[in-house]
Parts: C-alpha cells; structure tokens; sequence
C-alpha cells in the first residue's frame, strides 16, 4: 500500500441508516468528493453484541436511549443481496468499495465478494480468533488501532503476519474512538511512533469535527486517510453528528491533494515556477563609482545589488584586488 498518492477513504458506515437508496446517494457523494474508497460495515447484531450490551455515551446523546445497542444496530446490517447491488453500484461509479467485517461469518463474505482488501476495526485489535482469520485471508490489511496501547498493536500485527499477511501489506491507522475526539486527545504524533517503532506504513482515522487533523497527518506521513461522511449531519442515527457533510468531504479531498502536492521529492534546489526568478531577486557585483581601467577592485568601489545577472556576490574575494579590465560607469554590472 505504499502508493504515491494518499488513498482517502470515505466511511459512510452505518450513515445509511439501512436504506439501500441512501447508500447508493452517499456514493454518489464519495465519488463527487473524488476519494479513492467508500466504506461500509458488514455485521450481523446477533454475532456482535449481546441483547443487553450498552451502548456508547456519544451513542446515548443522539439515539434513542430506552433503546439497546443490539437494536440500535440491528436496523443497521446490510445482507448479502444489498451487499452486492451496492458494489455493482461502484463499479457503474467508478469508485472502489470497502466494507468492515466485524464477526467471522461477514470476513467469510467479504472474502467471496472479493473484496480487495480487509478493515480491521480499532475494537477488534485485542480479538486473537478475529486477527487470525483476517490474517489468514491473504488480502491487504488496514488495522485502526483507537483505545490501544503500542504494545497492544504491536501484538496485533504480530498475529497478523504469523497468520500468514506479509507486513508490506499492512497498514496500520492512528485512531480515537471518541466521537467526536477532542483536539486535545488526538495525539497525532503517536501515528509517527507507531511507524517509527513497528516499521509500518501508517495512516490516520479522524473522528473530529472538521478536516484540519487529516490534512495535518497527511503533512506527517500518513498513506491512508479515512473519515466519516453523510448526507445530512441532523439525520437520526449514531454516527451522523461525528461526520463530514458533502462539500466538507469535497473540502477535505481537495486540501489532502494540494499537500500531497506540496510535499514534493524532498530534494532541496529551485522549482520550475521559481528559475525565472533568480536573475531578478538575488544581486550581482557592481560598481560602487566609476573604475578606470586597470584600477583595483576594493571594497570601497565595488558594492551589491540587483539582478544577478553577473558575477554572484559569492565570488567577491575573487573579484576583491583583481584589476579592471575595462572602465566601469556608477552600476555597471562587473564582468
């Protein structure tokens, strides 16, 4: 996954609120934005949560609260046939489609749709029979790694790879599950840790509100960008307070591609746009009075100034005791 280009990945997630037709127009919505992915979630309620699981204080605040997370979510899954009608609708769209397997019998799906690459969601990081069987499937890995500690993802993708993924084909993401995260909690250096310590390529999971924190890791390294979208941020559901809106998406994209640009190759010499001009802003020496002939160059007839279309000021103790070898006029350009 070390591609040139950053891979941004829209996360429409549960944002569907379980309708297909909406699906379809949060689609639409990543490819206007111009992202390389969109994401959804694969789970059944019933191998996910038990029926008296709690739900999340950020979960609590927007969602009905005499309601359970096994309910809340049960109106969520996406089943096979949707599954389908969904990344036929990408191909007609030209966007390639993930999806986040959150129990074996979705990873088992995902596997014979072909998905091109695996998900693993920051709560699946401490499930060893989860990582194993991602491991083994023999596709590229992203791992958001929120609420977990360096050595708790360094056991992770360990697995991972003892299963049988090669770690060049794993990336792992700097995450927090908070929704959204505060600023103060973001902690954007610990993604350079994680790729510093475990010699990963590494990306950046944003549950803040605004775009700034994944324009920011990309400026820091970041391969991978994933954020969450939808249609309307007052649509009822758990995730579409903590996500982007359409033109923010598309605000988002533009933003990462213009640092993408911005980075460069890392070689320190003049640009093409800025050639043009070194004759006009850096100076020459020139005559500080008028110089006969044979006359010595000093410092006291010899001074600096613009264009640098003569001899740079870099050789004035070349020039400096040298003899005039012709007359020289107030400014004149030494030749």
């Amino acid at each position: 996954m070390n591609n040139k280009s950053i891979i941004i990945i829209a996360e429409a997630g549960v944002n569907h609120n379980g309708s297909i037709e909406l699906a379809k127009k949060l689609i639409d919505v990543a490819v206007e934005a111009g992202v390389d992915f969109v994401k959804f979630q694969t789970f059944k309620a019933e191998k996910l949560v038990t029926r008296t699981a709690d739900k999340a204080e950020y979960q609590k605040e927007i969602t009905d609260t005499d309601e359970s997370q096994f309910e809340m979510i049960k109106e969520l899954e996406l089943d096979r046939k949707t599954h389908e009608e969904l990344i036929d609708y990408c191909k007609i769209k030209d966007i390639k489609f993930l999806s986040t397997a959150f129990d074996h019998d979705s990873i088992d799906l995902l596997g014979k749709l072909n998905i091109p690459l695996f998900k693993i969601p920051s709560g699946e990081i401490t499930n060893l029979p989860y990582l194993r069987h991602i491991g083994g499937m023999g596709k590229k890995i992203i791992m958001s790694t929120g609420m977990s500690t360096l050595n708790e993802v360094h056991n992770a993708l360990n697995i991972l790879i003892e299963s049988g993924t090669e770690k060049e084909q794993i990336t792992i993401l700097h995450c927090n599950t908070e929704y959204p995260t505060p600023m103060e909690d973001v902690n954007l250096k610990a993604m350079i840790t994680i790729r510093d310590e475990l010699g990963v390529s590494v990306g950046y999971s944003d549950h803040t509100l605004g775009i700034e924190v994944p324009i920011a890791a990309v400026a820091v390294g970041a391969t991978i960008i994933e954020k969450h979208f939808t249609l309307d941020r007052t649509l009822p559901g758990p995730d579409h307070a903590a996500s982007l809106e359409p033109n923010e998406l598309k605000d988002m994209v533009n933003a990462i591609r213009n640092i993408e640009k911005a980075m460069g190759n890392g070689i320190k010499k003049p640009s093409p746009s800025e050639i043009k001009n070194m004759p006009i802003t850096r100076k020459s020496i020139v005559a500080k009075k008028i110089i006969i002939k044979g006359e010595k160059f000093t410092e006291e007839n010899l001074t600096v100034k613009r264009p640098g279309t003569g001899i740079s000021p870099m050789d004035w103790e070349n020039v400096v005791g040298s003899l005039a070898n012709r007359a020289y006029e107030m400014d004149d350009l030494i030749r």
